[in-house]
């Protein structure tokens, strides 16, 4: 538990830099992880008996992302189309198996969809201004503690509302992943889907969503100022669509008979391990971000 702790401490850190930044730095943190996130989905496979394209798939993702990065949707679509094509030409000019070429390009759409979703929230908006919470809560530090460099630090960044957004997104999906394992380990008894998950509970699923509710609430509205009532939604939205992430995670590392993804994350597995909820949660957010138009209020 310590490990993990120290390991999540050191990623929330390094997470945090490379949301600020945003930009170049931004997308190709995502593309990393991607690759990565390739590189065990493939390993997994084949453990399974199946080899997947691993580097046409890698370089059609790489190509999926970078597109998502510059804004070009009809090339992403593009990308994604000449590559699945691609991959299933290699069952005709390298003997592939046909289930295989399936399998690679269903990775293509589990890591390249989401993680494209991801890239573009990041970039949905991007006029930086100060935070006027952290701003008064500078201002209230000063005046009854006197200055302390952190908070002054804390109340000079600039946030735009992609920024925003991916903080809130974050937030939320660790906070049902956080919710979910310390209350089902407190007073989980109800099975939630033992044949995928034995370990998840009911009691920790619903401790997941009020949890995730609260946190939406606290860093989407006390913090960005958005308005409570989406906030609230998004939150109890993201609990329900976190948890079903991780449980076709689950389902993959049963059928593919591997107990963790990789290694790569002292204390956490693999990049699969420790993102498989945010390749739900990250277009489900994006689309509910467009469609409730927050931006604009």
């Amino acid at each position: 538990m310590a490990l993990r702790i120290i390991t999540g401490i050191i990623g929330i850190a390094i997470s945090a830099v490379v949301i600020q930044m945003g930009g170049a730095v931004f997308a190709g943190a995502v593309i990393l992880l991607a690759l990565i996130g390739w590189y065990e989905f493939s390993s997994a496979f084949s453990r399974a008996g199946m080899d997947t394209s691993i580097f046409l798939g890698a370089f059609t993702l790489i190509l999926i992302l970078c597109c998502a990065w510059l804004g070009n949707i009809e090339e992403l679509v593009a990308v994604l189309t000449l590559g699945s094509l691609a991959i299933f030409l290699l069952t005709v000019l390298f003997s592939m198996r046909p289930n295989e070429a399936g399998v690679s390009v269903a990775g293509l759409f589990y890591l390249g969809l989401p993680l494209a979703h991801l890239i573009m929230l990041r970039f949905l908006a991007d006029e930086p201004h100060k935070v006027e919470s952290l701003v008064n809560f500078h201002n209230f530090v000063s005046e009854n503690v006197g200055n302390i460099n952190f908070v002054e630090t804390l109340s000079n960044l600039h946030f735009d509302g992609g920024c925003e957004l991916v903080w809130i997104l974050f937030a939320c999906t660790w906070a049902s992943d956080t919710f979910a394992y310390f209350i089902g380990s407190a007073i989980g008894s109800h099975r939630l889907a033992p044949s995928i998950s034995p370990n998840k509970t009911i009691e920790g699923f619903l401790g997941s969503i009020v949890g995730t509710a609260l946190t939406a609430v606290v860093v989407g509205t006390f913090l960005f100022g958005y308005p409570i009532t989406q906030m609230a939604e998004i939150g109890v939205i993201l609990a329900i669509v976190a948890t079903l992430g991780d449980l076709v995670e689950s389902s993959i590392k049963r059928y593919t008979g591997v107990k963790d993804s990789g290694f790569i994350i002292p204390g956490h597995g693999g990049v699969l391990d420790r993102f498989d909820s945010i390749l739900y949660t990250a277009p489900v957010f994006y689309y509910f971000i467009v469609v409730s138009k927050i931006l604009a209020q």
